[in-house]
């Protein structure tokens, strides 16, 4: 093989040389797009993320109270529209003794709102104060035969709330009675027994015991309107006693 020329030589080396470049070329501009495009894959998840952040912050919370059968009693915060489950969750969750018969979790609270979950024990204090007051009843009943032989208990029970009722009615503003006997003031409904309530026009003992339950499951009567919320008592019932009540 013959020696190559001196200008053979230079050509060889120009055109090793153009083909070193053009790969060379190929090679950059083929890493600068995959760098620039996982910088601007990069940059559309840090937007997104940082959307997501500032939806966050500036979804509405609201502050509600929960006492009662859950963890951690006390005030917390959700999000508007937030659920009982929700605030449930927030405050520990459940205690083992929780009674959910009566609460919807699927409820919407509101802010400032009161929730109270209640437990099996206040079943078993209903039934306690119940019980008492059917042996308060019986023992009544049982004095009232001995004293008056020729009427049945019933009759006497029924004779004297009749009376009472009629009293209960001429009794100047302000004033309400216990037995036979003249208060000065209002029944308090937010601490008054069975045996008491059951003095009110119209109110007899189951109606008296579902005042009590109401209260023992979700507290205090903040009005005396809020008396209508007890399963029986509608309006014409509670314009009947709402001059001999109080909270």
């Amino acid at each position: 093989m013959e020696m190559l020329t001196q200008k053979q030589k230079f050509i060889v080396i120009i055109v090793i040389i153009l083909v070193i470049g053009v790969v060379a070329y190929y090679y950059i501009n083929s890493t600068k797009e995959v760098y620039t495009g996982f910088e601007e894959e990069n940059i559309v998840e840090l937007e997104e993320t940082k959307d997501t952040e500032n939806k966050e912050e500036t979804e509405d919370k609201i502050i509600v109270h929960i006492t009662g059968a859950v963890k951690n009693n006390g005030i917390v915060e959700v999000k508007e529209k937030a659920r009982i489950n929700d605030v449930v969750e927030a405050a520990g969750g459940l205690t083992e003794d929780a009674d959910l018969d009566n609460v919807n979790l699927a409820y919407i609270v509101e802010d400032g709102q009161k929730i109270y979950i209640p437990s099996k024990n206040d079943k078993e204090s209903t039934k306690s104060q119940d019980e008492e007051n059917e042996k308060n009843n019986s023992n009544e009943s049982t004095t009232s035969a001995k004293n008056t032989e020729t009427k049945s208990a019933a009759q006497k029970n029924a004779e004297a709330k009749n009376i009472i009722n009629e009293i209960i009615t001429n009794l100047p503003e302000g004033m309400v009675i216990e037995g036979v006997q003249v208060l000065n003031g209002p029944i308090n409904i937010n601490k008054a027994t069975a045996s008491e309530l059951k003095v009110l026009p119209g109110i007899g003992e189951s109606t008296a015991n579902k005042i009590i339950e109401y209260r023992n499951k979700n507290g205090k009567f903040k009005t005396i309107e809020d008396l209508k919320n007890v399963s029986g008592i509608g309006d014409a019932k509670f314009n009947a006693i709402k001059d001999l009540i109080c909270v």
